[in-house]
């Protein structure tokens, strides 16, 4: 083999092993608590090229369809945005903010207020469904984030969180609008038709992105698992029960989507992509908080494995 086909050819040969890289890629994180502080500072970088990665996939004449009839779509982003805030809004009018630490309620805050996790789109590519409306609702809630997000972050924490609206969204926006700079001058530079050509690459480079990025969220997961075990599982418990309660909730709501649909959309409204918000908070984050955020990685990480024989059985279905 040529070596400079190298780095292409390991790249399509993680993005054909996608569900257990993502799996594999947390477990990892924690094995390698060492150079999880060394990588913390790369996490804004691993969150911008998922961002420019998702604009750079995006199928301008299928979104174009879906623009001209945009009942779905819209219905779709309104789910997106608001099911995350519902259920966790409600949650915490039932428990009491009083009662949960504020850093805590930054993080379920955070986590209600965030877009979907970029890697739903690839996750419907993983499954074999087709992608067009996810890879929409992602991009359209995405854009929207830098106006919305702060706003929800601030309803849903409360006063006991103090934060600086304008200055998240300002981040934000630098973020969002970098990524579509730069995937718009790469769409410009090799075609679209070259792009798709490349799926198993792109696949790939998201797993090589996800184990960067699991190492470096993974940052005191270790030490705080032996020091404090009960924050650690209550945490794990917060988040699994979004993830769940986002998936049957959206297919509970949303009865008018095909199955394959309305699972992605059930899916992103239980797995948000908190990254984004915390990379843009920066030294506002809490230990506590990024706690959260780390924790929160799991069924990120761990439910497109999970999932992969439901997904199977509603594809099977559709066919």
């Amino acid at each position: 083999m040529n070596p400079a086909t190298l780095p292409a050819a390991g790249l399509a040969w993680l993005g054909r092993y996608g569900t257990q890289g993502f799996a594999l890629s947390i477990f990892l994180g924690l094995a390698l608590p060492q150079f999880s502080a060394a990588a913390r500072p790369v996490l804004p970088i691993t969150i911008f090229c998922f961002t420019t990665v998702v604009f750079l996939r995006l199928d301008l004449a299928v979104t174009a369809r879906l623009l001209r009839r945009p009942a779905k779509l819209a219905a779709a982003c309104l789910w997106l945005i608001a099911g995350p805030v519902l259920l966790i809004g409600g949650a915490l009018l039932l428990v009491g903010r009083e009662s949960l630490d504020p850093g805590i309620v930054l993080g379920l805050a955070i986590m209600g207020a965030a877009p979907p996790i970029m890697s739903s789109p690839a996750v419907a590519i993983l499954y074999g469904f087709e992608p067009s409306l996810i890879i929409a609702s992602v991009i359209a809630t995405t854009i929207a984030s830098p106006i919305i997000a702060p706003f929800l972050v601030e309803l849903l924490a409360g006063a006991a969180v103090p934060l600086d609206r304008w200055v998240l969204a300002l981040r934000l926006l630098i973020f969002i609008g970098g990524g579509m700079a730069v995937a718009s001058l790469l769409r410009w530079w090799l075609g679209f038709a070259r792009i798709k050509a490349m799926k198993a690459n792109l696949d790939g480079f998201g797993v090589l992105m996800y184990f960067i990025f699991a190492i470096a969220a993974m940052d005191g997961v270790t030490h705080a698992a032996i020091a404090n075990p009960r924050l650690v599982l209550f945490v794990l418990a917060c988040v699994f029960a979004v993830s769940a309660a986002g998936l049957i909730s959206s297919w509970l709501v949303l009865r008018l989507l095909p199955g394959s649909e309305r699972f992605m959309i059930g899916y992103g409204s239980g797995q948000r992509n908190m990254g984004l918000i915390v990379a843009a908070l920066g030294a506002g984050v809490s230990p506590t908080t990024f706690l959260f955020f780390a924790l929160a990685q799991f069924p990120i990480y761990l439910l497109p494995w999970l999932l992969r024989g439901l997904a199977a059985r509603i594809r099977r279905q559709e066919a």
